[in-house]
């Protein structure tokens, strides 16, 4: 008990709380006796108001602190909830703009296999492009199983983009006609002009800044201009005739005038191919 009463902080408090419950209790007893002097339960009141702030400050902040942490969880969880919405709208889109791409390209497909009348026409898919042989070479997902043989001319959109280089049981190379590759087996082409001239010659090259390909060793002198048609020709035995290559762009000219290079603009798309025809002759 000594123990209890050295402690003089302990023995304030309590003399502070008896001498505010007596106040309290003595400001009722007063209160309706109008001999009561004012300033005594003005100083009574003044001192239950100071002891209910004390007490009501420190409980309303902890009440507010509660309330904004409980404000803050709830603003994170609906942001984590916002972001997932996004992330799904994201992904959504993406393959809607897939879905688009692949549909105007299958549309393609079909109005060309409606030309293809001497083949065997067979659709395919790019399965793989390297950026590192972005203008030479493509995997599509077509192969034996599905009866693609060696050397077939790919078409896609409404035009020849390449032939078949390499057969496996479900899937083929395809090497571009744009391909940089010198030792590759170039195509033979023919110009048409308006007169009905032809011309012959091979693709030789490409130009990537122009998306152009080149037409070299031109055998014919014979007058060609902007817009003439470009197509296989036949020669060489590897790649049928007539199929449609694009339209002269401009013509480089050499010694005496005559056309040393031609500029074909593509009929087909080669920087976006995802869908092929590949045109497998009959016999």
């Amino acid at each position: 008990m000594q123990k209890f009463f050295s402690n003089r902080r302990l023995i304030i408090i309590l003399i502070a709380i008896i001498v505010s419950f007596s106040l309290i209790s003595f400001s009722v007893s007063i209160r309706n006796k109008k001999s009561t002097p004012p300033l005594i339960q003005e100083f009574g009141n003044d001192v239950v108001g100071l002891f209910d702030r004390a007490v009501s400050y420190p409980a309303n902040g902890l009440k507010s602190s509660v309330v904004g942490i409980s404000d803050l969880l709830n603003t994170y969880q609906e942001n984590q909830k916002l972001k997932k919405q996004v992330d799904k709208l994201a992904q959504v889109q993406v393959e809607s703009d897939t879905v688009k791409n692949e549909n105007k390209q299958l549309k393609k497909e079909l109005k060309l296999n409606s030309t293809l009348t001497d083949y065997t026409s067979i659709n395919a898919s790019v399965l793989t492009r390297l950026p590192s042989g972005w203008l030479n070479q493509l995997v599509i997902s077509k192969g034996s199983a599905s009866g693609v043989k060696k050397n077939a001319p790919v078409m896609a959109g409404s035009g020849l983009i390449g032939r078949v280089i390499e057969v496996n049981k479900t899937n083929s190379k395809v090497e571009l006609i744009s391909t940089t590759n010198d030792s590759a087996n170039r195509f033979a082409v023919q110009v048409t002009n308006s007169d009905g001239d032809i011309v012959n010659g091979l693709i030789t090259g490409y130009d990537k800044t122009d998306n152009l390909l080149i037409m070299g060793q031109i055998t014919s002198k014979k007058s060609l201009k902007k817009g003439d048609a470009v197509v296989t020709s036949g020669l060489g035995g590897t790649t049928p005739k007539g199929l449609n290559i694009g339209d002269v762009s401009k013509i480089e000219k050499g010694d005496y005038g005559l056309a040393s290079k031609i500029y074909i603009k593509p009929a087909a798309d080669l920087s976006d191919l995802t869908v092929v025809t590949i045109a497998q002759t009959l016999n």
